[in-house]
């Protein structure tokens, strides 16, 4: 017999034998199939996602041959780069600083090529009503059914603007403000409503919330309204830029670009960036000379892990399932050994299946990897933020994808195949299996691997170099899968003293190594990422938490006026801050105080304006020692924990504490009274509100404060443009330091955001200052959606105009999607590796099975049993992932912790907290739901009753 007339008998005796076992065949291809579906459709995701320089282009500037704009450097020649993206002026000399933005802007138009046909694009911020009240969005002004947009922006439905009173909206402005097809949104200072006819998309950036609209249609008339109205305009308000078409199909080329770039443009050239210059025609070659980018090695070593680990779960999965399938054919195989068949044949059948099975699943995951990803492409989009420029297929790298599915399966038989293969004839025909004794040797190297993988990575945590945490890791890991028979083993003694169907559970994993501890290592290798990657995000999550600082006290919100006219206008605000927002327990007034001139009145002169300050005392208790001579010194001999209380304490505060809107000029010094006291810094302290009400401040921060006394330093400088106080104050500035008692609040006040003390109106008059009620402050249920946030705006708009509200956010939104892919990740593993084991250890154990019936066991006990085996397999994987996945995750923190402390020693005052916090709701769903999930799906697909079977032989 040939070597190919071998293989291909026992191709055909492993195709029939997959066809006999059909649910068997099954779960090895699924697994097989599950991870190369999994690697195809993140390999078209990612090619797809990634443009290439035409789709880059396309996005960037339409179906147009180039984008001409306005680089902001003045009118003076420029030089670039064949891409636009790095440029210079030719000349060092820029703008004159203040000097008009409109009399430096470059007229575009002149510099475009003879011949071309172009369109122009510019935008501004405008304010419009919206369903709710009022929003401030772009407006981008562009002829939108000009065919040169096309690509740049697509209309998804609806139809396009045409004329003055039309406009077109992104899906996120809608979503944002409530309005559709239809609605009608009015621009507010030139009083102009507009009809929304149609909904359109930037491909580049699907979460975009813009409006748009024929050229003007929008900006003249509110630049005509801010012109009436004196109002400032943002600098860049109305920069155009240009699509241009080149005249006779000829594009732009290089020497137009040079050209546009004498005038001081710049130009994104199609046909240049395709296609670009030689470094001699390109002035600016020169400086750009040696560049590179990396990346690509840790690009390949990312890829490479993926498809390892990939690979080690299909050897985990579908190994026992081989072996099970081979012991179950062992009748067969012995026939092949009475046939005159040596070891190899044996082997070579048992391949086979691996073969066939395996280029299924790589079949079948490569198939459903693509359609899943045409399927899921909006989604995917989605979440990328812009469109797919095509669905872009590699078949090489496809064919890669699916050999290495063909070639896991093959090693994935490969020890089952040399286990068939060593077992004698007599024994395959009757069905013996043998005394197998399990490696004493293994354990023992696991054991030593396991705490020598954790040393090496608390190691390279404490000098701060990753690559002992990622080996250490491994290794780690490796000595853990290494234990698991020996654990796996010991289940079987915790069940001495439990009812019937767990302790047979238990006992069947121990006895039955061989597949349970790959499907356990399985759950492990899985989980254990899991909680590696949810255990460093948690912990930097509470770093960052640590850090904030607040700007406004939270369950509060404040109303300001940004001048003196619109103080008058603050009743009107607060009645609609309270008639809109979940405000409780009324209002409290706010004011400013200064010396000499008003600071917020512009002056050209920095010296212009009054101040007033706190005198913050020298010495202990006063100054922050981590300032100043020895700050250094001391901060190196800090720890963690020490650095962290010291910087917590009132006289460090100042260095970590950002300035509000209530600090002003005044550095935290407001005007309030007891209202203020109890609604926005919550002290609800009768003698603190007599003490107010007395005329005596009360200071928030006790560093300020010596023997009950704090000093207050006023410089009352007037403008010569004060023209009024000028006259009543002639001469230099006067520098006044008073000192005042001071009732102290409780020294957990002192973190108030942006308030340090308390001035009573009645003491600031005696001093002589100036005080102004500016705004209000509310304690809210909530922090504002955009909804009340829009109609609080617009009732604020109605009333003139001139306030604005300030809330507390928090440390920024919590976006979960990654902790909850890692999560359902696992536990879609871990189900798959229970499922798997529970239905091989029922194909292995059918003569137990079969017994228990005979005997009188009551039927449940089938269906319970079925249960525990799924229980102990994901119960067991998960308890040793995620004690696995704690090792790099705390080593990776130590690394931070390292980094953090050196930083601390450069800057003394910097933060060296680094916290490792558990993710205890990833833990509890996959230590506790995710396996009972798991035991009570394979209770409720196990038949409960089984027919007697006629004894073989």
């Amino acid at each position: 017999m040939s070597v190919f007339t071998g293989w291909r008998a026992a191709l055909r005796i492993a195709r029939r034998d997959a066809m006999r076992a059909k649910g068997r065949s099954a779960l090895v291809v699924a697994m097989i199939a599950l991870p190369v579906l999994g690697v195809t459709a993140a390999d078209v995701t990612y090619r797809s996602v990634t443009p290439t320089l035409a789709e880059e282009l396309s996005t960037e500037m339409g179906a147009a041959d180039a984008l001409f704009s306005d680089p902001g450097m003045g009118a003076g020649a420029i030089q670039q780069m064949p891409d636009a993206k790095s440029y210079s002026l030719v000349s060092e000399k820029g703008p004159e600083p203040g000097s008009d933005p409109d009399a430096r802007r470059t007229d575009i138009g002149a510099a475009l090529p003879e011949g071309a046909q172009a369109t122009s694009i510019q935008s501004v911020p405008a304010t419009v009503t919206t369903r709710y009240g009022m929003t401030t969005t772009d407006i981008v002004e562009v002829r939108t059914a000009d065919p040169m947009v096309r690509g740049r922006v697509d209309l998804v439905r609806g139809a396009f603007p045409r004329g003055d009173g039309q406009l077109a909206a992104t899906e996120p402005f809608l979503k944002k403000s409530g309005l559709r097809i239809g609605s009608r949104t009015t621009l507010r200072g030139a009083e102009r409503t507009y009809t929304v006819t149609g909904v359109v998309e930037q491909p580049d950036d699907l979460k975009s919330a813009a409006l748009y609209a024929e050229p003007g249609a929008v900006i003249a008339p509110w630049r005509a309204a801010a012109a009436h109205d004196k109002k400032v305009l943002p600098p860049n308000a109305g920069v155009k830029e240009w699509l241009v078409k080149g005249a006779h199909g000829a594009g732009v080329s290089w020497a137009d670009v040079l050209a546009a770039n004498e005038r001081g443009v710049l130009v994104v050239s199609r046909k240049v960036v395709l296609d670009p210059p030689p470094d001699s025609e390109v002035p600016m070659a020169r400086s750009m000379s040696g560049s590179s980018y990396g990346g690509s090695e840790e690009l390949s070593v990312a890829l490479i892990t993926v498809v390892a680990m990939a690979a080690l779960e299909i050897v985990l999965l579908a190994g026992p399932a081989f072996a099970v399938g081979a012991r179950r054919s062992r009748r067969q195989l012995g026939l092949v050994g009475t046939c005159g068949g040596d070891r190899r044949h044996v082997r070579a059948v048992v391949l086979s299946g691996g073969l066939v099975l395996g280029g299924v699943g790589a079949v079948v995951g490569v198939g459903a990897g693509l359609l899943l990803t045409m399927v899921f492409r909006p989604v995917i989009e989605g979440w990328a933020g812009h469109r797919f420029g095509s669905l872009s297929v590699h078949p090489s790298e496809l064919l890669i994808i699916a050999a290495i599915g063909l070639v896991t399966g093959l090693l994935a038989a490969l020890a089952p195949a040399i286990v068939a293969s060593r077992q004698s004839v007599l024994e395959s025909l009757s069905g013996r299996r043998g005394i197998r004794r399990s490696s004493r040797a293994l354990p023992v190297l696991g054991s030593v691997a396991l705490l020598a993988g954790i040393a090496i990575a608390v190691y390279g945590g404490t000098t701060g170099d990753s690559t002992p945490v990622a080996g250490g890791s491994v290794v780690a890991e490796l000595g853990l899968l290494c234990c698991i028979p020996v654990i796996v083993g010991l289940l079987g003694r915790l069940g001495r003293r439990l009812p019937l169907p767990p302790r047979m559970a238990l006992r069947d994993a121990a006895r039955n190594r061989g597949r349970t501890a790959p499907a356990v290592a399985a759950v492990m290798a899985a989980v254990a990422g899991s909680v590696a990657i949810a255990t460093y995000m948690s912990s930097s999550l509470a770093e960052a938490d640590y850090e904030y600082t607040p700007v406004i006290a939270p369950g509060t919100v404040a109303l300001f006026a940004s001048d003196s006219r619109a103080v008058e206008r603050l009743p009107l605000a607060r009645a609609a801050v309270e008639r809109n927002l979940a405000t409780a327990g009324g209002h409290a007034d706010v004011g400013r105080v200064w010396a000499g001139s008003d600071c917020s009145v512009y002056y050209e002169s920095e010296n212009d304006c009054g101040s007033v300050e706190l005198i913050k005392p020298t010495g202990k208790g006063h100054s922050c020692p981590l300032t100043g001579k020895g700050a250094k010194e001391l901060a190196a001999s800090l720890s963690a924990d020490e650095h962290k209380k010291l910087m917590r304490s009132p006289a460090c505060l100042d260095e970590t504490q950002y300035s509000s809107s209530f600090d002003g000029e005044t550095g935290g010094i407001v005007v309030g009274d007891a209202a203020f006291l109890s609604t926005y810094v919550k002290l609800r302290d009768p003698a603190a509100a007599s003490a107010l009400a007395a005329g005596t401040p009360v200071l928030l921060n006790p560093a300020y404060a010596r023997n009950g006394e704090v000093a207050l330093k006023a410089v009352h400088r007037y403008s010569d443009q004060d023209k009024e106080n000028r006259k009543l104050h002639p001469g230099k500035a006067v520098t006044r330091t008073d000192r005042l008692k001071v009732y102290q609040a409780p020294q957990r006040y002192a973190t108030t955001p942006g308030v340090r003390m308390i001035l009573p109106l009645r003491a600031a008059e005696r001093l002589g200052l100036h005080t102004e009620v500016n705004g209000s402050v509310f304690r809210v249920a909530h922090a504002p959606t955009d909804a009340e946030d829009q109609r609080v705006s617009a009732a604020i708009e109605l009333a003139g105009g001139g306030l604005y509200l300030q809330s507390e956010s928090g440390p920024g939104n919590r976006d979960d999607t990654i902790l909850l892919i890692l999560s359902l990740f696992a536990g879609v593993v871990t189900l798959g590796a229970a499922a798997i084991t529970t239905g091989l250890a029922k194909a292995d154990a059918e003569a137990d099975l079969t017994t228990l019936s005979a005997v009188g066991a009551p039927p449940a006990v089938r269906r319970t049993l079925s249960g525990f085996q799924c229980l102990v397999v994901a119960l067991t994987g998960v308890l040793l992932g995620t004690a696995a996945g704690l090792v790099p995750a705390v080593a990776l923190r130590l690394v931070d912790l390292r980094q953090a402390v050196q930083n601390m020693k450069v800057n003394p005052v910097e933060s060296a907290y680094t916290p490792i916090v558990l993710p205890w709701a990833t833990i509890g769903l996959l230590a506790v739901a995710v396996p009972l999930l798991a035991g009570l799906l394979a209770a409720a697909f196990t038949r409960s009753r089984q027919a007697l079977a006629r004894r073989a032989g």
